[in-house]
């Protein structure tokens, strides 16, 4: 299974590519949801369940994106502690965003039941534990937050994973699954419903109006009453580009000597944390450890980052090999919650989600409830609390605008003059470098065949200046997570335009630079 980078995560192995079964029809759909991740899916088979004929438009093939990255831990607690959401929204709004995760989790159980989904789901119990004095009184905060709000969780003695700690809080009623073969089974049960899906073909612009027409690489102009973007970022230029800032996060599939794999899911209190869980797959456990996140584009080498990672996983688990190495992405919000709903600067047929942090699956099934809601009867409960549109623009939201136009300051200044040309034809196998040449600045790969690849260093989406991931063999735009191949075609939004290629070889190979 294709996915967007070049490493394989767990989920992707001995997978393949999903094959679609229903056509696209030449007529007006109800619904079209870009992006065939897990948000896409399950909103796309419960419009469809609602009786309104909808369309799955995915810019490459099912399982490509972060859904296929995803670790797929299933929680009622979240990257941004209960105790910050009382802070910044509220306690009626912190409850209510408990029974949206309560009920996001029932919708998954409950999926599975009715389509008979094999994807290994297995209810655990979480753990959250403290390794110094600071982290205690965080710990301690969040277990009475989470208790004032009706969690079922409490201090515990017993604790599932080799690692030292000073307070372990229990979480129970959580639980795991196979964010693939889920998404598999969602993807099957859709079209089954009636609903399509079109791979590999991506929306490109959109024309606004009370039938929308929507223009794509693949299928030309498709129209519809209604259109989510489902794409992990919505494409363009939007508001929601400011307030979500893109993350990298590194994970191991690990194989132990002494066959302990531990039962349950568990999370340091460390920032960036770690986090694990158990996982049996073709036939085989493997523990899944994760961590060493860092925003997109700003890590020079990213093997590093699995280095580190490695290294910390082996000084508390008895390692016999590493079977996996991934990277993902994901957004952060700047106020802690996710965007849902309709797309700023749109009309009310257009919506969003966007901004789950590290708990993609959770929101991305409380994301299809809520357009579900929105879109047969006009509202949802959950609709005012992710309101894409809400200002409430936390202390370091104008920072973050401040550092993306430093970042883009700073690398520029980097480059290389144009009389280090010379020095690329010397570039190891692997490497890249962005330079200057001629009056431009390209960003440079030189593959394992020693073939060179040249695209114009500027991200498509707002000019920022792109960096190379070393692990994934991407360039990646540190502003707002655009991802780009090394001959620039586009990875994930936002860009929506690939790279313009440059023939450097020539130059390279010039009389001038020989």
């Amino acid at each position: 299974m294709k996915r967007d980078g070049a490493l394989t995560s767990i989920w992707q192995d001995n997978t393949e590519d999903y094959i679609t079964t229903n056509t696209l029809e030449d007529k007006e759909y109800d619904v079209v949801i870009a992006g065939a991740g897990i948000t896409g899916l399950t909103t796309a088979l419960a419009l469809q369940n609602a009786h309104l004929s909808c369309l799955v438009i995915e810019a490459n093939t099912i399982g490509f994106g972060t859904t296929s990255g995803t670790t797929a831990h299933l929680n009622t607690f979240f990257d941004t502690g209960y105790q910050q959401v009382i802070k910044n929204f509220g306690e009626k709004n912190a409850k209510l965003l408990v029974k949206g995760a309560k009920a996001s989790m029932a919708m998954i159980k409950q999926n599975i039941t009715d389509y008979k989904i094999d994807c290994a789901y297995e209810n655990k119990e979480g753990y959250l534990f403290s390794l110094n004095e600071k982290q205690n009184k965080e710990l301690e905060e969040i277990v009475a937050s989470a208790k004032r709000l009706g969690l079922p969780i409490a201090f515990s003695d017993n604790m599932p994973f080799p690692i030292p700690y000073i307070k372990l809080a229990c979480i129970k009623k959580q639980a795991q699954f196979n964010p693939v073969q889920y998404s598999i089974g969602l993807a099957k049960a859709f079209e089954e419903a009636g609903g399509v899906i079109v791979q590999n073909s991506r929306v490109t612009d959109l024309e606004e109006g009370e039938t929308l027409q929507i223009y794509t690489s693949a299928n030309g102009v498709i129209k519809a009453k209604n259109i989510i973007y489902a794409t992990h970022i919505p494409p363009g230029k939007n508001l929601l580009h400011f307030r979500c800032a893109p993350y990298r996060s590194y994970v191991l599939g690990v194989k132990l000597k002494d066959n302990a794999y531990p039962h349950a899911l568990g999370y340091d209190m460390n920032d960036p944390y770690h986090y694990y869980r158990t996982q049996f797959i073709n036939g085989e456990k493997y523990l899944i450890a994760g961590g060493e996140d860092h925003k997109t584009g700003r890590e020079e080498n990213t093997q590093a980052c699995f280095r580190r990672l490695e290294s910390y996983v082996k000084s508390y688990f008895p390692v016999d090999r590493i079977a996996f190495r991934w990277s993902s992405q994901y957004y952060e919000p700047v106020d802690g919650l996710p965007y849902i709903g309709n797309l700023p600067g749109s009309g009310k047929n257009v919506y969003v989600a966007t901004g789950f942090g590290g708990n993609g699956m959770i929101y991305g099934t409380l994301s299809a409830m809520i357009f579900t809601d929105m879109i047969t009867s006009g509202k949802s409960i959950y609709q005012d609390l992710f309101d894409p549109s809400r200002i409430k623009l936390a202390a370091g939201f104008f920072q973050f605008i401040e550092e993306g136009v430093n970042v883009a300051t700073t690398l520029v200044s980097s480059l290389l003059p144009a009389h280090k040309l010379d020095e690329l034809a010397d570039m190891a196998p692997g490497e890249a470098k962005v330079v200057r040449y001629d009056g431009h600045v390209a960003a440079i790969y030189k593959d394992e065949t020693h073939q060179i690849h040249a695209v114009d260093s500027k991200c498509t989406h707002m000019n920022c200046t792109i960096a190379w991931n070393t692990v994934e063999k991407s360039w990646d735009c540190p502003c707002h997570g655009s991802r780009f191949t090394c001959d620039g075609v586009v990875l994930n939004a936002p860009a929506q335009k690939d790279l313009e290629m440059i023939n450097i070889e020539e130059q390279i190979n010039a009389p001038a630079y020989k």
